[in-house]
């Protein structure tokens, strides 16, 4: 889906593509990923995790349909990994799963400044585009939209009007946005689905059935005890190296995630969160002073801290 809001594009060459046909394709799949797959379509994408039995991430990708196969735009470096794990739960469906990274591209279409909020309430819709698709990101609409396209069709993009940006413009937006970006974001093996923002991002569905790891998953989510939330946060200083520890008061309360040009992510614990909500110590990554933001994603600071108990006040708008 192309609109007047978005004129930028930016090729993710850290991204890459696998496919998976065939006629057991969406059973196998519905019983591996955290969302329904029944919902990824021609003209709609889904976003979904992949976790250990435990409820712990490994992979989170998108899914649409293209050409009746099911294209996944995911992690390039972690493409064999991915493939080894699909292929380990296969056993005797009929299932051929594909690296596909040489043939298709993936980029991500943002509007000017920061300021896609046309597209907010079209999530995962999308179609049919020079031989490929756009999809508008199913995770939050004003992250923009994404494009898996065949690679000599990158293209087809300018000539529809979008100018060319680079992939560090994307990557400052969706920092913004407070979306993670794979295991930059998530910790592999350790990373909770319910700590991350996979409900809020409409990661997960909770009517679909069972898949792996979904007992401490719906755990997290019924006995609300997720102790955690993945925020964006301003930097008051030198950006502090994704691992870096988050104090208050000399106690460690979370941890730094990416970040760039002054705008991070960081994993927070939730009674931090409430302790700065009602006038307590700031946080610190060593000698840089954090404040985090409400993620534009919700929409008002009581759905920050849903599941949780507790959650971010509003914080200026980051422009």
């Amino acid at each position: 889906m192309l609109t007047d809001g978005q004129i930028s594009y930016a090729a993710l060459e850290d991204r890459g593509v696998v496919s998976l046909k065939g006629a057991d394709v969406r059973a196998f799949l519905q019983g591996l990923i955290t969302n329904n797959v029944n919902r990824a379509t021609a003209d709609h994408a889904i976003w979904t995790g992949f976790l250990t039995p435990q409820g712990k991430y490994l992979f989170d990708f998108f899914i649409i349909e293209v050409a009746g196969a099911l294209l996944l735009d995911c992690e390039a470096e972690r493409i064999d990994d991915l493939i080894a794990r699909l292929t380990r739960y296969k056993l005797r469906s009929q299932v051929e799963i594909a690296d596909v990274s040489d043939d298709w591209a993936v980029a991500a279409l943002i509007g000017g400044g920061t300021d896609t909020s046309a597209l907010v309430g079209f999530e995962g819709r999308g179609g049919p585009f020079a031989g490929g698709v756009c999809f508008v990101d199913p995770r939050y609409g004003g992250g923009g939209s994404r494009a898996i396209l065949p690679k000599a069709a990158l293209g087809a993009l300018e000539a529809a009007g979008f100018s060319r940006a680079e992939a560090a413009d994307y990557d400052l937006h969706r920092l913004i946005c407070g979306l993670p970006d794979g295991s930059r974001d998530l910790l592999i093996d350790k990373a909770f689905p319910m700590e991350n923002g996979f409900d809020q991002l409409h990661g997960i569905d909770w009517d679909k059935g069972c898949y792996v790891g979904q007992e401490m998953t719906a755990r997290m989510r019924y006995r609300a005890n997720a102790k955690k939330m993945l925020l964006p946060v301003e930097v008051g200083g030198a950006l502090p190296a994704p691992g870096t520890a988050i104090t208050q008061d000399g106690r460690e309360v979370g941890e730094m995630r990416s970040g760039q040009d002054g705008i991070g992510l960081a994993l927070l614990r939730v009674e931090a969160l409430a302790k700065l909500r009602d006038g307590g110590d700031g946080l610190r990554a060593g000698d840089t002073a954090l404040a985090p933001m409400r993620p534009p994603y919700l929409s008002t600071p009581t759905d920050a801290g849903a599941g949780t108990g507790a959650g971010p006040e509003p914080e200026p708008t980051v422009n």
